[in-house]
């Protein structure tokens, strides 16, 4: 099985995540966007412009994904929501399951 994790993070943290994650053998690809975000913080509404990151990486290496990014992120709850990917490409997804194993 494989998933897709969101993670924002400030956008000058974003690569240095990435490529730990990448490093560590978690995320076998990680695409980064740029995205507006407003959320409740504290009892109140804030607003800022941060980085998305998309993961791709191996369903059983979603609890150790999850350890690297509290490891590196500056967040104190930082978001890392994980969706199941159910179908795709199957060379892409042989390969995320390859990199990830590697």
């Amino acid at each position: 099985m494989y998933t897709a994790v969101l993670i924002t993070a400030p956008r000058k943290d974003a690569e240095k995540i990435a490529r730990h994650l990448l490093e560590r053998r978690v995320a076998a690809c990680v695409n980064i966007a740029d995205v507006k975000s407003l959320y409740w913080w504290e009892g109140k509404i804030e607003e800022g412009e941060e980085a998305l990151l998309i993961v791709k990486t191996s369903t059983d290496k979603l609890n150790d994904l999850v350890k690297e990014v509290r490891a590196v992120h500056p967040y104190q709850v930082p978001e890392v929501v994980a969706l199941p990917i159910i179908g795709g490409y199957r060379e892409y997804l042989s390969w995320v399951e390859r990199e990830t194993h590697a």
